[in-house]
């Protein structure tokens, strides 16, 4: 079987039209959502671990 590099982007450039593409608001929205969870989870994790950090150091005994 042969392979045509034409008839490949052809057939991309179809399946690309057959896209829906967010509008700008919906990526504006989409990416402030991502940062906020971003920021979030850092927090979570900072707090978590200053927990497991003061437990192990009262259970160890460590000053």
């Amino acid at each position: 079987m042969a392979f045509s590099p034409f008839k490949f982007l052809q057939e991309v450039r179809s399946e690309t039209a057959k896209v829906t593409w967010p509008s700008r608001r919906e990526t504006t929205i989409t990416t402030i959502m991502v940062f906020v969870m971003v920021a979030l989870a850092s927090i979570f994790f900072f707090v978590a671990d200053q927990v497991i950090r003061l437990a192990i150091t009262f259970l160890l005994g460590i000053s």
